[in-house]
């Protein structure tokens, strides 16, 4: 158990320390491809921000563990919308862009709602998780086709980019980055899969739990510490494009991959009673509060305390379902 649980902990950290790393490194490749830097920002920092769940549940579903997968991403956009940007709006009250309501939230609620149709019969075939990935690489064409067509810098997803900051790499830097970073990834995924297995294994707990707790939580930290740090910097708004835009990642490709990967048949109920019912409510509750009349355009901080408290009433009620009799 003590090797388990230092096995979760060192591929955590070496987790989001990879993940940085493929991002800088892919998106600097693209740039030098002569890719333009809003694709850049839709495409391949899109998919990075998500990087560590998307490869977790590869290698969870590659394992035979497809409800650890999907505990993952359910666990990510709950810890999201209620850890992240409860936290972050605690701080500094968080702008929200016309163009998230209008656009990107309204997306994030359909993507939700289909993985809860496609989810009802508890269970997920390869088929329905193809329509997951058909789903967002329609969203990503239709997304890049509007970008180019209006010039706009705001479109969805394009609020996940984060351009690397500090010296540009060479050419040959940014593609060691790129293969290194890809590789860690794998490996410190790999890691963490096997040691959260292990404890859930030897606890009795359910890779279901395992996903939406510790794992869903560790591959959220990236996400948490930038969005505290653009608080603190007065950059809160940033703060929910990047958080819907990885919500969306999670809901189509996490989900679509691994269910890919392993069909997932005879799953808890509580996928959909509980878990997903909970981000619905809470994805619900964002648009809502982004078009609020008291505070319209802004998550006040009495909101993300809201949020917060769902939250922690939520991790609550999974910790009761462990130890309660």
């Amino acid at each position: 158990m003590l090797t388990a649980s230092l096995a979760v902990i060192g591929g955590l950290i070496l987790l989001i320390w990879s993940a940085n790393r493929f991002v800088d490194g892919a998106a600097a490749t693209a740039r030098y491809a002569g890719m333009p830097p809003l694709l850049i920002g839709m495409v391949v920092v899109g998919f990075g921000t998500s990087a560590p769940e998307m490869v977790v549940s590869a290698s969870a579903a590659f394992d035979g563990n497809p409800e650890l997968a999907l505990g993952n991403a359910l666990g990510s956009n709950i810890a999201n919308i209620g850890l992240i940007l409860g936290l972050t709006a605690l701080i500094a009250p968080i702008t929200v862009d016309s163009t998230i309501v209008r656009r990107e939230l309204p997306l994030l609620l359909v993507a939700c709602a289909l993985a809860g149709l496609l989810l009802w019969n508890n269970a997920l075939t390869r088929m329905e998780a193809f329509i997951l990935l058909l789903t967002l690489a329609a969203l990503l064409g239709w997304s890049i086709r509007t970008a180019l067509t209006s010039h706009a810098v705001h479109e969805p997803l394009a609020a996940d980019m984060v351009a690397p900051n500090g010296k540009a790499a060479s050419p040959g830097h940014a593609i060691i980055w790129l293969i290194i970073g890809l590789v860690l990834l794998v490996a410190s995924s790999r890691l963490l899969v096997w040691g959260a297995v292990v404890i859930a294994q030897g606890m009795g707990i359910s890779d279901l739990v395992i996903g939406l707790t510790v794992v869903a939580i560790g591959t959220s930290l990236p996400e948490l510490a930038a969005s505290v740090i653009a608080a603190r910097k007065g950059e809160s708004g940033l703060v929910i494009g990047n958080v819907v835009g990885s919500n969306l990642f999670n809901i189509l490709a996490v989900i679509g991959i691994a269910g890919a990967i392993s069909p997932m048949h005879s799953m808890s109920p509580d996928i959909i009673m509980r878990d997903w019912s909970i981000m619905m409510a809470l994805t619900v509750t964002l648009l809502l509060m982004s078009v609020g009349t008291r505070h319209p355009g802004r998550v006040s901080r009495l909101e993300g305390g809201l949020l917060l408290a769902v939250f922690s009433a939520y991790t609550g009620w999974l910790v009761a379902s462990v130890t309660g009799p």
